[in-house]
């Protein structure tokens, strides 16, 4: 029988349409050709992209040439700029607009064209974390910023629009809706029942039957109301509530563990678009309630009428089943 299931850090409801019981292999992806060509983001076409912002294995005094383990590069079309000069908000009630300030970059995780969040090596994958914290330390500085949103689309379903392998980073001047909506929700809980909102989800999800992996300071779990078959998503164990004050040894583990859960997917699955989003707490003091976690979103369904109609989604897979199933692959993806 379906189930409405409520979400209480987002406030929102998911249809789990259990009856369906869809397992990895009755989703159809097709897979997509190759679109050949020059790559501006392979060894030696550092030229055909913007100058270089920041980078790793390869001296930065010799910019924008091969030798690079991460590169980060301003995005060539941004959605936001610092050009833009001042907020200069104009309003026309009930409208109001303000000029399109931030930060639109784009980070290459690696040489390697065809490499993947599952076959990067847990060197590689510290290398890109590194590279995220360099830029999220820095463009926090900036007093025009708000936020900086770190995503990555994979596969031409979920946006990418190139095939090598990469993430993005855009930061805004503005709080986006569902951090604001996310961290309301979390300091209102905190104030009705003296502890985190998420703490307490992590703790009922510990000894349940969604757990996906589990190592000293991660939790990988498909979450009680996904919203899409085979959701996943990774929370610190401790308390923290900015993905900036992550050490050194969870910087490991959670590397360790981001890699066991893509693995999964791309094992289990012929064809995994998905996208994968970082919530944190905004840089602004006064969420310390909130509890930073990594999203992973996999594209086997399409959004359509009713989700745009009413704001729930559809998941023809319950998160147990789901959990389940990504856990019968361990033995595949443990060995050499």
């Amino acid at each position: 029988m379906s189930q409405l299931r409520y979400d209480p850090s987002t406030d929102m409801w998911v249809v789990i349409a259990s009856e369906r019981g869809k397992r990895p292999h009755d989703f159809r992806i097709a897979h997509q050709e190759k679109r050949g060509g020059e790559c501006p983001f392979c060894y030696g076409n550092e030229h055909q992209t913007p100058p270089e912002i920041a980078v790793t294995g390869r001296d930065p005094d010799i910019p924008n040439t091969p030798g690079w383990t991460v590169r980060v590069i301003p995005n060539k079309f941004p959605a936001l700029s610092l050009e833009a000069q001042g907020i200069n908000e104009v309003v026309h009630v009930p409208y109001k607009a303000i000029n399109g300030i931030g930060v639109h970059e784009v980070l290459v995780e690696s040489p390697h064209h065809d490499s993947t969040f599952g076959t990067h090596s847990i060197g590689q994958l510290k290398s890109i974390i590194a590279m995220l914290l360099q830029r999220y330390y820095d463009l926090r500085t900036n007093p025009k910023l708000k936020y900086l949103q770190f995503f990555k689309n994979s596969g031409r379903i979920a946006g990418a629009s190139l095939e090598h392998a990469h993430c993005q980073l855009i930061a805004t001047p503005l709080v986006p809706v569902v951090i604001a909506t996310e961290t309301r929700i979390a300091t209102d809980y905190f104030q009705r029942h003296g502890r985190c909102l998420y703490c307490d989800m992590l703790e009922v999800e510990l000894s349940g039957t969604r757990v996906v992996e589990l190592n000293d300071d991660f939790l990988l779990f498909c979450p009680f109301a996904s919203r899409f078959p085979y959701e996943m998503w990774i929370m610190p164990r401790r308390h923290s509530h900015d993905f900036g004050l992550i050490t050194d040894q969870e910087i490991s583990t959670f590397c360790h563990i981001l890699s066991t859960g893509i693995r999964r997917l791309e094992s289990a699955f012929d064809v995994i678009p998905y996208n994968m989003v970082l919530h944190t707490a905004p840089w602004e003091i006064g969420h310390e309630h909130y509890h930073w976690h990594l999203e992973i979103l996999p594209r086997l369904t399409i959004v359509a009428g009713f989700e745009f109609g009413t704001g729930y989604y559809i998941n023809p897979t319950a998160p147990e089943l789901a959990a389940n199933s990504l856990r019968q692959v361990e033995e595949v993806i443990s060995q050499p």
